[in-house]
């Protein structure tokens, strides 16, 4: 009897959580920080967020790691932003992003930034790496990381769900 119990329990877990709020697989973002507004790609096979970014130098600030970088985005203003670097993410590179990379087994190393973001009227804080994305159609990717922190599953087949960001209120 007390196997059955338990087994009812467990079974009944699932139901008692939130379920995830559905979103398409491209999205508009806000990133307050940066005073911008970016389409976004949803994907779950990457891991993390990456943001196209430039001209990244990192630095050290009042013994901080830092970063400076301009956006890699159509009609950017090239204004020159700051921020604390959070941790340095090695990745290998895929070989549609460089041949090069992939043959010869080199690790990207990224600096990762925290950044509050809003989707639809959710604004949530998430890792994101800084890398050029500008030779993709969209300059900010969220991967399964910020996926869960925004409590969201992807329809590929949905675009725009969220509509415009709105998380003033």
């Amino acid at each position: 009897m007390k196997c059955l119990l338990a087994l009812l329990s467990l079974l009944a877990l699932p139901a008692l959580a939130d379920p995830p709020k559905l979103y398409g697989r491209y999205e508009y973002f806000e990133l307050p920080e940066l005073n911008q507004t970016l389409k976004a790609k949803m994907d779950t096979g990457a891991l993390t967020a990456s943001l196209s970014a430039k001209d990244i130098t990192t630095f050290s600030r009042d013994g901080d790691d830092w970063v400076s970088f301009r956006l890699a985005i159509k009609d950017g203003d090239g204004q020159l932003y700051e921020h604390k670097v959070a941790r340095i993410s090695h990745i290998k590179s895929r070989a549609d992003e460089n041949d090069a990379e992939e043959e010869s087994g080199d690790v990207a190393q990224r600096p990762v930034i925290e950044l509050t973001m809003c989707l639809g009227e959710v604004q949530r804080t998430i890792e994101v790496n800084l890398t050029d994305r500008s030779h993709f159609n969209y300059p900010l990717l969220i991967g399964a990381k910020g996926l869960r922190e925004f409590g969201a599953a992807v329809n590929p087949a949905r675009r725009y769900v969220a509509g415009q960001p709105d998380c003033s209120r």
